[in-house]
């Protein structure tokens, strides 16, 4: 049975001729000690579970602020790598480019030089074209000289004597 304060204040003992009803007080004070007790207990418990409540809020902030602080590490290696990988990307890139560059003005140098080697075949052509054909017309004069010695029937003159020798009229007349 639950005594409440007000209970207590208003309970009335029976009185008798030497004062209260000493059954009736200790029988009172039996169910007040139990009360007690029991309030006592309940309150204990109530403490305990506060207690643990109480620890295990604990352990919980403290969780939260450890994956709290984990988050913001993480979000700050996140924005890290991607500063450091963008910075990566922008050295490949420029490094790609200075390669791209370096092939561009290889591959022009080279053009430049098989340009110039195609002049100097170009001239080397030409030079050799008009060495020929000088070659070739100072022949056909020597021919037509021939021609016209030996329609003449006459001797060479003297100065074409050392240019032609009756050997290489000899050579140009023997056909295999």
């Amino acid at each position: 049975m639950r005594i409440t304060p007000i209970e207590i204040q208003q309970h009335q003992f029976k009185s008798r001729m030497f004062g209260y009803d000493t059954l009736a007080v200790d029988h009172f004070l039996e169910m007040l000690a139990d009360e007690l007790e029991h309030l006592h207990k309940q309150n204990n418990e109530l403490k305990e579970s506060l207690a643990r409540t109480r620890t295990s809020l604990e352990q919980m902030r403290d969780r939260e602020k450890a994956l709290q602080d984990t988050l913001m590490t993480a979000q700050q290696v996140t924005e890290d790598l991607k500063l450091n990988a963008r910075k990566e990307a922008e050295i490949v890139v420029a490094e790609a480019h200075l390669e791209g560059e370096r092939v561009v003005r290889d591959a022009n140098e080279r053009r430049l030089h098989l340009v110039s080697e195609i002049h100097d075949m170009k001239r080397q052509k030409i030079s050799f074209e008009l060495g020929l054909r000088n070659l070739i017309e100072n022949h056909l004069k020597l021919i037509n000289m021939d021609t016209l010695l030996i329609e003449e029937d006459e001797d060479p003159s003297p100065v074409l004597r050392p240019l032609i020798s009756d050997e290489d009229i000899d050579d140009q007349l023997d056909f295999p």
